[in-house]
């Protein structure tokens, strides 16, 4: 059975932005479970999504916060599973904040980080973990990226077809 994965967020104002994990994931065709659970206002519900994920099927885990972004290190620290934290972008430093307090976890308890609202990329980055134990989800990453080659190859040729100037304004 194909692993699937947890994507965790404290606030449904973060969903907005968590919802480009899950998409990355559909894409190619990896199974999601999209929960919210703060690691401040329910912290038993959230170590418990956490510790006992990987019984439910779970290969990695999301985790999406902001300003002081606890949940992904409180998730970190419940599970052996891989997680990857999504610092949000907000409060008075536009998701520094966020960034700093996922990327520097103590030693012992790591935690992936993407860029401040990078949950597209966690998303990809999730699949490619899961994809260590699963040839057919290897074998949609490597076409994904050959079309995202295709893609930039299609662009510059439009590019040195129309110029810069027609380029901008199409």
């Amino acid at each position: 059975m194909a692993k699937k994965v947890l994507i965790l967020m404290g606030s449904d104002s973060d969903l907005k932005i968590m919802n480009d994990a899950a998409k990355a994931l559909a894409a190619l065709e990896v199974e999601t479970e999209i929960r919210i659970s703060s690691a401040h206002r329910v912290p038993d519900k959230t170590m418990t999504l956490a510790r006992e994920a990987k019984a439910n099927g779970f290969g990695a885990i999301i985790a999406g916060a902001g300003l002081a972004a606890h949940l992904p290190g409180v998730v970190a620290a419940c599970t052996t599973l891989p997680v990857i934290g999504v610092p949000i972008q907000g409060g008075a430093i536009n998701g520094v904040d966020a960034l700093y307090s996922i990327v520097q976890m103590p030693k012992g308890i790591p935690v992936a980080t993407v860029a401040v609202n990078g949950a597209y990329n966690a998303g990809l980055l999730a699949a490619q973990i899961l994809a260590t134990g699963d040839e057919a989800l290897a074998e949609r990453l490597v076409t994904f990226r050959e079309n995202l080659a295709a893609e930039v190859k299609a662009k510059d040729e439009k590019l040195q077809e129309i110029g810069v100037e027609a380029y901008l304004n199409k």
